[in-house]
């Protein structure tokens, strides 16, 4: 499809969505969620454009069919190192593009349905994905991820909360489907998707067997209302451009209540198998965090490039001011920094055992996710830095009409003599948006927690490091052998070197298509 198909499909789908408490008739219609569609929109263009094809889309190996990047599944290295380039370009246009969540998804409900097959000796789960997967795929659609519960108290299992719908549920199995409730509380994109992914947000203990459901609902399902929130800034002083960013692209995000919305077997990838839920939570969360690093990699372009013009517009070249040089490159050096990160995950990463999916490393993809989660701050703190507080301290942009101090500020605010008013001001006007109001601290937040919060990040980073490597190669160099035991706590996680051939590419073999076009040095 192309963007404007995106946009006439979601007019097949009637979903119950409030906005700010308003029932919205049309999504798509609707302006207070025009900057997530038209972000959504862009996924779809791109992929058409002879100069972005080779990148946006791929050669499903299930089907022989081309398919949009963000809805095929991973073969190899050159699929992950593809994803996170196709995800860093989309993203350095729309800040967060959102569709991304349906490769990551699709990618571990396809892992955990091989696993669930492999542990019962059939082909049910994974016929059952495939199938919908290639639907999803012919029609070019854009799914959801319904993940994180309500939670009720945190201290609680979901089985022990006094609400059971504070976690989405199985409340009823019939021969025709599965009859679900609960609450999922944040949901990117919810109002203007095609279906959204129902998936546990935890592992499972046999207790919690009815929470463990993972399944496929149209997003105008019968028994489903979303409660969202505006995409961006629409409509905050459009005519004279101060949301001059987040006017055009932004995101909601919903809270999703299921009452009793049924579900047919054929939609749903697994009900009960709680076994297997901690097995999808890592994988989603890995593939996800491996895309967040992408992603906030395009939003470091965009103040990079920013504070650069901001710099100028100031009188100053950062070349030759080293105090300017100094934040530029340590801006720089972060968003490049997790960004390696990334894509040391994607050289490093191998074939999921069960299914052949190939997973990014989780120990780069979480280092590199816990990075820009924490460095996020100083990301907004350099750019406010190199451009000076004129960012927030600025008349109104209807000040710039007024014809009793239009002129004079239009005189005495300009810096460069050959960057005109306007332009420095629609800079400072653009930093603002990104980094010092409503946008930029919602960048912050959903950098922070956004697919896990740190926390899990770190434990995942010491579940996977190969500390017993490390404690082995001391003890030999401490000739301690005689006291080395394998099966003590501090030596368990082991894994064989990097330079070997377990989880790295062939040497010499391409692992990415290059962009025609000169994007920056990690495109050439």
């Amino acid at each position: 499809m192309t963007g404007d198909d995106y946009r006439e499909s979601l007019r097949r789908y009637q979903p119950r969505v409030f906005v700010d408490g308003r029932a919205i008739e049309s999504v798509v219609d609707e302006p207070a969620l025009q900057p997530g569609i038209n972000a959504i929109a862009l996924t779809y263009d791109y992929a058409l454009k002879p100069e972005y094809e080779p990148l946006m889309t791929a050669v499903q190996h299930t089907s022989g069919k081309r398919v949009n990047r963000l809805t095929h599944i991973n073969t190899g290295v050159a699929d992950l190192m593809n994803k996170l380039e196709a995800v860093r370009l989309v993203c350095q246009e729309t800040g967060c593009a959102q569709r991304y969540l349906t490769h990551d998804a699709m990618n571990a409900i396809g892992q955990v349905a091989a696993r669930i097959d492999d542990a019962r000796g059939s082909r049910e789960h994974t016929a059952r994905f495939l199938e919908y997967l290639h639907r999803v795929q012919d029609q070019d659609l854009t799914l959801g991820v319904a993940m994180t519960d309500a939670k009720g108290d945190r201290s609680r299992r979901p089985h022990e909360q006094a609400s059971a719908d504070s976690y989405v549920h199985i409340v009823e199995r019939n021969a025709r489907g599965v009859v679900i409730s609960g609450t999922k509380a944040i949901v990117t994109g919810a109002p203007y998707m095609h279906e959204l992914l129902v998936m546990p947000c935890r592992n499972m203990g046999k207790e919690d067997a009815d929470f463990a459901v993972c399944c496929a609902v149209p997003i105008d399902a019968p028994g489903l209302t979303i409660a969202a929130r505006p995409a961006g800034r629409p409509g905050d002083k459009v005519e004279h451009g101060e949301a001059l960013f987040s006017r055009k692209y932004g995101q909601s995000t919903g809270v999703c209540i299921f009452d009793r919305v049924f579900v047919p077997w054929e939609h749903v990838f697994y009900a009960g198998e709680w076994e297997h839920s901690g097995h999808l939570t890592y994988s989603y969360a890995t593939h996800h965090r491996h895309t967040c690093i992408a992603a906030r990699a395009g939003f470091g372009d965009l103040l990079i490039g920013a504070g650069a013009l901001m710099c100028e517009a100031n009188g100053f070249d950062p070349g030759h001011e080293t105090h300017l040089r100094e934040q530029m490159v340590e801006l720089i050096k972060i968003t490049e920094g997790f960004f390696a990160c990334g894509v040391a995950a994607s050289v490093y990463g191998k074939a999921d055992e069960h299914s052949g999916t190939f997973m990014p490393d989780p120990v780069f993809s979480n280092i590199g996710k816990l990075l820009l989660a924490t460095q996020i701050y100083d990301m907004h703190r350099i750019a406010h830095y190199v451009s000076g507080g004129l960012i927030v301290t600025l008349p109104g942009p209807d000040e710039d009409h007024n014809p009793e101090t239009g002129a004079k500020l239009s005189e005495v605010l300009r810096a460069n003599p050959a960057v005109p008013y306007e332009k420095r001001i629609e800079t400072a006007r653009f930093i603002e948006d990104l980094t010092a109001g409503y946008q930029g601290g919602w960048y912050s937040l959903i950098s922070l927690h956004g697919g896990g919060s740190p926390a899990a990040m770190k434990q995942e980073i010491w579940r996977h490091y190969p500390v017993g490597s490390k404690v082995e190669l001391v003890e030999r160099l401490l000739e301690r052998g005689v006291l080395h035991d394998p099966n003590r706590a501090i030596t368990k996680n082991r894994q064989p070197g990097k330079c070997c051939d377990m989880g790295c590419s062939t040497p010499g073999a391409p692992v990415m298509v290059p962009l025609p076009s000169p994007q920056g040095p990690h495109h050439e």
